[in-house]
């Protein structure tokens, strides 16, 4: 009986391997956004940004600029899955609609765009918007 029993874990671990699919988990695709730079500029770069419905996202914002910007976008966010935002040793988990960068900060949101179409960008501190803060998010 015994050996019956080994006999059938042996062939259980054998078979296994060669009949399970591989699992496999979609890439992450890192996008880089920068929110101001070291000169003073009031910007966005890149400012116009497209994304796939159903693909994963890591977008990586960093502020170089020595004060701080938003990168708002509530309707794209709303649009979007977020998995999660991680800023320094934080991790924040649910909705999403406007991140904070102080000078020198840098922060990811993980996400996946669901619904398609174009959606504003903005700096939403008074007078950013209006010095040129501002871009696109189109999600195809």
């Amino acid at each position: 009986m015994r050996f019956l029993f080994v006999l059938l874990i042996l062939l259980f671990v054998w078979i296994l391997p060669v009949q399970a699919s591989p699992i496999t988990q979609s890439s992450v695709i890192e996008v880089k956004v920068s929110l101001g730079n070291s000169s003073g500029d009031f910007k966005f770069v890149p400012d116009n940004l497209k994304f796939v419905a159903g693909q994963k996202y890591k977008l990586i914002l960093d502020n170089p600029s020595s004060v701080k910007h938003y990168f708002t976008s509530k309707d794209f966010a709303d649009a979007s899955y977020t998995q999660k935002v991680e800023a320094g040793n934080v991790e924040v988990k649910g909705a999403i609609h406007e991140l904070e960068l102080k000078p020198g900060a840098i922060a990811e949101w993980v996400f996946t765009p669901m619904k398609p179409g174009t959606y504003e960008l903005h700096c939403s501190i008074r007078g950013h918007s209006e010095a040129g803060m501002v871009g696109s998010i189109v999600i195809e």
